[in-house]
């Protein structure tokens, strides 16, 4: 679909806030940009996959401490359904903890509003390391499994 450049504008403005609203431990601000309590965040852990309802206390420490995490983004892909009314992205990201990481989501259109149905944070595996990352995930797993 050719999407008009200020439906492109309103998509990143969102993303764009929801990532400050993190880097500002602004917690009312970050889930107001999900679209219910039962939209998806995944985090990089296997066992990371909430809904909203369950993953707002299970971030709340880290907003309260005053910093809860900061995603830069560094390049953002976006593409719209043919009616307008859902997003798909990806974007590369900088992270001071994570080191390079990736996000790619789900927004729709609710209400004159874009908001946040599914988003999967992920760390890419460069190729010519996999093969080693694969040994210490699946040894990892094993040492969970054994304790």
């Amino acid at each position: 679909m050719d999407t008009a450049p200020a439906t492109e504008k309103a998509v990143n403005r969102v993303l764009d806030d929801w990532h400050a609203a993190a880097a500002d431990a602004d917690f009312e601000r970050y889930f107001n940009h999900f679209a219910s309590d039962s939209a998806i965040f995944m985090g990089t852990d296997a066992t990371e996959r909430w809904t909203v309802a369950e993953f707002r206390p299970w971030s709340k420490p880290y907003f309260d401490r005053g910093k809860a995490w900061s995603f830069t983004p560094v390049e953002r892909h976006l593409y719209f359904s043919e009616n307008g009314t859902t997003a798909w992205f990806d974007e590369a990201l900088d992270t001071p903890n994570l080191g390079p990481a990736r996000g790619t989501g789900v927004l729709i259109s609710k209400g004159g509003e874009w908001k946040i149905a599914h988003y999967n944070l992920s760390i890419p595996i460069p190729n010519a390391i996999a093969d080693t990352v694969i040994k210490q995930v699946e040894q990892a797993l094993q040492d969970t499994t054994a304790q």
